[in-house]
């Protein structure tokens, strides 16, 4: 099968295998195939979710695409077709990454005349709305760079929820979100099984009320919420265990209500199912979207156990106690009990909105603190995903150009893959798990910066403990020595190759990439163990002292927990906006030159398999098979026209 497909913009397409899909039986099929469709069925969700005006465009920007009177062979066409693409790919017209708005390589003239040429009816125009009303009101969207330019804004001291474009509030302020969530912990405050408040609503004010507009089958979303529904009622047919059913159940019962005390129901009766092979995650999850880190963008995942990869991830998990009671943080700030910490490795089956064409490779839920000490959690290796993206990975230069020598290299290469994986598995399996908050501190203490320390507290977590011997014992490296080609990758990528993804003139807003970068930049001001070296006119990272760079993750360690169980607002501000946002620009002209030598997109993305069913002559699925063969926009077009929900 090739891997690589389709390739855009600073984006490559590929493909992800169903390895084992086909010995499954013939019931778990079925319910892979249920729950894929409601896993695509939740799809527009996440492009409103990321900007008002989203689905909108989109949608215009199709029928443009489609429609046989407008000429497919000129250059404004052509650049109309990639800013499509990336439309799709980011779920609306902001950098899945970066938050900026896309720059559109066409002209509103050339897209006011192409307007004229397709079938009015196709458009999205509401009742009574003309064409001009339409270009009126999407125009200065998509071409002006003063509107709603940024998905979400980070910048200390700006008001974040009015400089932000994504579609989580309605004329609310910072300030008054911040308040109107207050209360609400403050009426509820004693209750041990706190909701995850505004994980599911849009805040609007109104009339000069600020209220939320829960997103239910009653509520806001509810044609699409209302599908993914139906579903999941088919998929609780073919459940593999009743406690399987169960969760289902939960699940739409809290998507029928948008009751969030039903949310955690769910969670706990999902995190306590682990005897089935197939599992999903399919709701509002993630906060990263959010500038408050409160709203929860809608996401779906369907997976099967990869039974020989699990048995790594459930080697680390049977010793979970272990790692929480030998790290170097405050013993006030460890869990005195582990509990229910599940890992395993899978295989995705279908990706579904916060979580396509871009995905994860790890996950640990539920988010809840709470939840997570009372009842434990889940981790995910996502394997197949992984493995595509090493094979895609493998003899692009890219390595050969910013490792600093050969034997570096020989170490990564021989290391580096299995040391990846690991540091995923630790990441997401422990790191995520680990800790636990002082009595009252309240989990969205740290506001902005939440994502960005919860990120860095995991990965330190992983890269601590990768080159112990304890690791070795295990047998999970082969020497604590192997954990060096980690080490020097991470440190690369954190203090310089990561910054091929940054926008020339922007500092860094993602949370992931803000968490590499004040690791990195904190132990190379914190520890004189790296050095920035010129070589023959380019920059590279040396390591001269890999225990004593162990050392300084231990240290940076101990403080971020401490930030997050104390929840040390001022301190995480600090030590983020120091060590994780500012951009050396001499060196990032220099990163972004010598990779664009290397001509290589920074940006991976995956396109679904098409999951098809087998009938017999009575109608009967008599099998499930995976189709590879269908291309990124022909996938996109089809998603467009089949989920369309909103």
């Amino acid at each position: 099968m090739n891997y690589i497909d389709e390739r855009f913009a600073d984006i490559q397409m590929l493909r992800y295998r169903l390895d084992g899909f086909e010995q499954l039986t013939l019931s778990q099929k079925k319910l892979i195939f249920y729950l894929s469709k409601a896993t695509l069925y939740g799809r527009d969700i996440t492009f409103d979710q990321f900007g008002k005006y989203n689905l909108r465009i989109r949608k215009m920007l199709e029928v443009v695409f489609t429609d046989p009177s407008v000429p497919h062979d000129t250059e404004d066409f052509a650049a109309l077709a990639t800013y499509l693409k990336r439309v799709w790919f980011s779920n609306g017209i902001y950098h899945h990454y970066g938050c900026e708005k896309f720059k559109p390589g066409f002209s509103d003239s050339y897209l006011r005349e192409t307007l004229k040429l397709v079938d009015v009816r196709q458009l999205p125009l509401q009742s009574g709305e003309t064409v001009d009303d339409l270009c009126r009101e999407l125009f200065p969207v998509i071409f002006d760079d003063a509107v709603l330019p940024k998905k979400v804004n980070k910048a200390d001291g700006a008001d974040l929820l009015l400089t932000s474009a994504c579609n989580f509030y309605e004329g609310v302020s910072q300030q008054e979100a911040e308040e109107y969530y207050a209360r609400q912990k403050s009426q509820d405050a004693g209750n041990a099984a706190p909701p995850s408040y505004g994980l599911n609503s849009t805040l609007v004010k109104k009339d000069g009320v600020v209220k939320e507009e829960v997103w239910s089958a009653n509520g806001r979303y509810a044609n699409a919420i209302r599908h993914i529904i139906y579903w999941l009622e088919k998929a609780m047919g073919e459940a593999e265990n009743e406690r399987q059913r169960q969760v289902m159940s939960l699940l739409i019962d809290y998507y029928r209500t948008g009751n969030l005390q039903l949310f955690n129901d769910y969670c706990i009766a999902w995190v306590g199912e682990h005897e089935g092979r197939i599992d999903f995650v399919n709701g509002f999850i993630e906060v990263y979207s959010d500038p408050l880190g409160l709203k929860g963008s809608w996401e779906g995942i369907v997976e099967y156990k990869d039974l020989e990869a699990t048995r790594r991830t459930q080697t680390i998990s049977r010793n979970a106690q272990w790692f929480e009671d030998h790290s170097p943080v405050d013993p006030r700030f460890r869990k005195t009990v582990v509990k229910g910490v599940v890992a395993n490795a899978i295989c995705a089956a279908m990706l579904g909105g916060d979580e396509y064409p871009s995905t994860a490779i790890g996950i640990n839920l539920p988010n809840a603190d709470w939840i997570r000490a009372q009842y434990g959690s889940k981790s995910i290796t996502i394997s197949n995903i992984t493995d595509a993206y090493n094979k895609a990975a493998h003899g692009n230069g890219f390595k050969e150009e910013f490792v600093i020598d050969r034997e570096t290299l020989d170490m990564i290469e021989r290391y580096g893959d299995a040391c990846d994986t690991l540091h995923t598995d630790l990441h997401e399996c422990l790191g995520h798990g680990s800790g636990q908050l002082l009595p009252g501190v309240d989990p969205d203490a740290l506001k902005a910066y939440g994502n960005t320390i919860e990120e860095a507290r995991a990965d330190l977590f992983g890269l601590y403990y990768m080159a112990d011997q304890k690791m070795v014992e295990l047998g999970l490296l082969p020497n604590t020595e192997a954990a060096h080609a980690h080490y020097y990758s991470y440190m690369l990528n954190g203090l310089m190759t990561q910054l091929i993804r940054i926008t020339p003139g922007n500092q860094i807003e993602e949370a992931h990439m803000r968490n590499r970068a004040l690791i990195a930049h904190w132990c190379y001001e914190n520890g004189n163990v790296i050095r920035m070296e010129q070589h023959n006119g380019k920059t590279f990272v040396r390591i001269t002292d890999y225990d004593k760079l162990r050392g300084l993750f231990a240290r940076l360690l101990a403080e971020i927990q401490r930030i997050k169980s104390e929840g040390d607002y001022e301190a995480a501000r600090k030590l983020v906006e120091q060590y994780a946002v500012k951009v050396d620009r001499r060196l990032h002209d220099e990163v972004l030159e010598r990779y664009k030598k290397l001509n290589l997109a920074p940006y991976k993305g995956f396109i679904n398999p098409v999951l098809i069913p087998v009938t017999d002559a009575e109608g009967n699925v008599t099998d499930v098979r995976a189709d590879y063969t269908e291309g990124y926009t022909q996938q996109m077009l089809r998603y467009g026209k089949e989920y369309a929900t909103l």
